[in-house]
């Protein structure tokens, strides 16, 4: 099998509809029908829900936790995706920010879960979202783990990154196979203390503009 990938010249939200249209393309071709996305406040699980409308797909939005409130969907956001079928889900993060972040926060040192974090950061922030959505769609029972599924993620808003994935379950994460990758940023810039402004002052040339919505 010979395919291409689709590398972005600068990561964030400008990469949105060719990120989902390219998604679709390969979604088609495999006969994928199950698809989870990264979506804050639901612009991009609606984009999603619009490209695959009429296919019969399992559309799983995966929101950021409450733990913080300005980045998570409010209830009328999380309505207008439920309107459209979308089903959504709101968790404990997969690979981060939960019981053993806060030990690691106060006393030092590094979690399983961070260093999983930090790996997949070396390819771009939307790989580390793309992977954690999946198993937190999985953990949550909304998308099977006996076959491929089609994940979308980003780089602080929108999408820039897609992947067709063998999810399983965060306490089998052993058994997830990332098999391929659709398109993403070519830059690995990814967000997250103590990286978050490194990063962007290193490659200001491919990050998203700081005056953009993407920035926030």
């Amino acid at each position: 099998m010979k395919k291409s990938i689709v590398y972005f010249e600068r990561a964030g939200a400008g990469n949105t509809g060719e990120t989902i249209r390219l998604a679709k393309e390969r979604a088609d071709e495999l006969g994928i029908r199950d698809i989870v996305v990264a979506s804050k406040h639901g612009s991009t699980g609606l984009k999603v829900a619009e490209a695959f409308k009429g296919t019969g797909s399992n559309i799983v939005a995966v929101a950021v936790c409450n733990a913080f409130e300005k980045w998570t969907m409010s209830e009328e956001e999380r309505q207008k995706l439920l309107d459209v079928g979308v089903k959504v889900f709101k968790g404990i993060h997969a690979l981060g920010d939960d019981v053993s972040s806060a030990f690691s926060e106060r006393h030092g040192g590094k979690t399983y879960s961070e260093v999983v974090a930090q790996t997949l950061y070396r390819f771009c922030q939307g790989m580390k979202v793309c992977v954690e959505i999946a198993l937190m769609a999985a953990d949550a029972g909304l998308i099977p783990v006996d076959k491929e599924v089609l994940s979308i993620g980003g780089t602080l808003a929108g999408a820039d990154t897609a992947i067709v994935v063998k999810p399983t379950y965060s306490r089998n994460f052993m058994d997830l196979e990332i098999r391929e990758i659709i398109a993403k940023p070519r830059v690995p810039i990814h967000l997250g203390p103590p990286h978050q402004i490194w990063m962007w002052e290193r490659h200001p040339e491919v990050s998203p503009p700081k005056e953009s919505k993407t920035w926030f």
